[in-house]
């Protein structure tokens, strides 16, 4: 179920003062960090769209990133089937971890997450030196010739099938996809709107 603010009562608060929320990064699924919220939090949470627990080492409600600006911006919120747990969906600014990594549970990650790392890469080097970014450089150009990588690389892919060469399809397809992620960020679109488009035609 997802949480708003008038089905919050239903979360089931008489088991525990405290519920446990599990934070997921609303993009690449990965699980980001874990803290409690109490039916405060989750108002807040939903009001305000950041992220808020209620620490109980403060003793009192707690936004993530309140001191560090690294806050955790609400996508939604949901309960389980037994409405005694929390699951947030929400993209991160900065860092999650006080130690400075994205995820509080290290390198723990869905290896398909890692598409949605690189679109962030790719939006990041956008801007960067052209003589020393191939990304970049792609950018630099005109979106004819991330047309024609994209192209290019379809065949390869094609050729590679067809040759059996699972090592030569593996590598084709990581250049298929990465020029892909390209075309979409020149063409003002990104892979969720991919994602989304395919989710439609499956239902």
């Amino acid at each position: 179920m997802q949480l708003t603010p008038t089905n919050i009562s239903k979360l089931d608060f008489e088991k525990a003062e405290l519920l446990p929320a599990i934070v997921q990064h609303a993009t690449s699924g990965v699980i980001l960090m874990q803290g409690f919220m109490n039916s405060e939090a989750i108002n807040v949470t939903l009001e305000k769209k950041l992220v808020t627990f209620y620490s109980r080492s403060k003793q009192r409600l707690w936004t993530k990133g309140e001191e560090s600006n690294n806050v955790l911006n609400l996508v939604s919120a949901h309960t389980d089937c037994d409405q005694d747990s929390i699951l947030v969906l929400a993209i991160p600014e900065g860092p999650t971890c006080h130690l400075g990594t994205q995820s509080c549970f290290g390198e723990a990650k869905p290896s398909l997450g890692f598409l949605a790392e690189l679109e962030q890469v790719i939006v990041s080097r956008k801007q960067d030196d052209p003589k020393t970014s191939y990304t970049a450089s792609l950018f630099a150009k005109d979106i004819s010739r991330s047309c024609q990588k994209v192209g290019e690389e379809g065949v390869e892919v094609a050729l590679a099938a067809m040759k059996a060469d699972k090592d030569e399809l593996e590598n084709e397809s990581a250049d298929l996809l990465y020029h892909l992620l390209v075309l979409l960020q020149r063409s003002e679109t990104d892979l969720s709107s991919v994602i989304s488009c395919l989710q439609s035609r499956h239902k």
